[in-house]
C-alpha cells in the first residue's frame, strides 16, 4: 500500500465519522420529537459503511489481484432503526391518541453520546493515520530533495 492510499483510507474514514457524528447529532436533537412532516414519531438514523469499491472475492480467490490494496470507507445509505418507539402516558398531550399514549423516538441519549465518543475516537485515529503517512511521504521527499 502506497503513501498516498493510506492517505485516501484516512481521509474516508474521517468523512464517514464525521457524517457519522452529524447523524448521531440529529438523532439527539430530535430525541423529543413526537411529530415529524409525514405526522409520525422520528426514528433513530444509522449510517451503514461499506468498503468503496471492493473486488468480487472470486477475484481475489483465482488470484487475479497481486496484493489487496484497501480502498477507504463509503457511507451508501442511511437507514432507519427499525426498533420500537417508546410508548408514553400523556392523555393532554395534542399527539396522544385515543388511549392517551404518546410515541416517543426510539433514540437513548446515552446510547448515541457512547457512540458519538466512539465516532470521535475513531475520527481521531484516521487523522492520526493520515498526518503519519503525510510525515512519511514529506520525509521521503527530504531524502531525495
Amino acid at each position: 500500500m502506497g503513501v498516498f492510499s493510506a492517505m485516501n483510507v484516512a481521509a474516508t474514514g474521517m468523512t464517514a465519522q464525521q457524517l457519522r457524528m452529524d447523524i448521531i447529532a440529529e438523532n439527539i436533537a430530535n430525541a423529543s420529537t413526537t411529530r415529524t412532516e409525514d405526522g409520525t414519531a422520528y426514528r433513530r438514523k444509522i449510517p451503514v459503511f461499506y468498503e468503496k469499491d471492493t473486488t468480487a472475492f472470486d477475484h481475489i480467490l483465482n488470484g487475479y489481484l497481486s496484493h489487496y490494496q484497501p480502498n477507504g470507507v463509503k457511507v451508501p445509505q442511511i437507514v432507519e432503526d427499525p426498533s420500537q418507539l417508546k410508548m408514553v402516558y400523556e392523555p393532554d398531550n395534542p399527539d396522544a391518541d385515543e388511549n392517551g399514549y404518546v410515541l416517543y423516538p426510539n433514540v437513548d441519549t446515552v446510547t448515541e453520546m457512547t457512540n458519538l465518543i466512539d465516532s470521535s475516537r475513531a475520527y481521531e485515529a484516521s487523522a492520526t493515520a493520515f498526518n503519519a503517512a503525510k510525515a512519511m511521504a514529506s520525509k521521503g521527499l527530504e531524502l531525495f530533495g
